[in-house]
């Protein structure tokens, strides 16, 4: 069975190859995800957020440096930033908990800018959960 770092560095693979199957493919069906003002159930919840969030990072010019990885047990911390065409992304953060190699819960958040006029009022008419909090 996989282990929580194992997971993890699939996780962040998948997402760097900009491959949805494989980014929720690392989640349990009834897997939970905590993201600023709400929570995500089940994989119909939180496919929509990974589909938005992998769009963003699939324009060009995106970047992503990590900043702090951390494993202990079944529990995984990443601290990260990052550029994309529409944001900057400071101070984000996710926290995960994977059992039977699949992710049971996370959470999310970090400090959004928008880097155009355009783009704030873009995230100004999508739902809560992705843009600016």
């Amino acid at each position: 069975m996989p282990t929580t770092k194992d997971v993890l560095d699939q996780h962040l693979k998948s997402f760097g190859d900009n491959d949805l199957n494989g980014v929720l493919a690392d989640y349990s069906p009834d897997a939970v995800l905590f993201i600023p003002g709400r929570s995500l159930k089940g994989l119909a919840e939180i496919t929509p957020f990974f589909q938005a969030l992998l769009e963003e990072f699939a324009k060009p010019g995106a970047s992503f440096s990590m900043q702090h990885q951390s494993v202990d047990g079944e529990y995984a911390y990443i601290l990260w930033s990052a550029e994309t065409a529409d944001n900057s992304y400071e101070a984000a953060t996710d926290t995960f908990v994977v059992r039977n190699g699949k992710i049971v819960a996370q959470s999310f958040a970090a400090e959004i800018t928008p880097k155009s006029e355009a783009a704030s009022r873009e995230h100004a008419s999508e739902p809560a959960w992705f843009g600016c909090w």
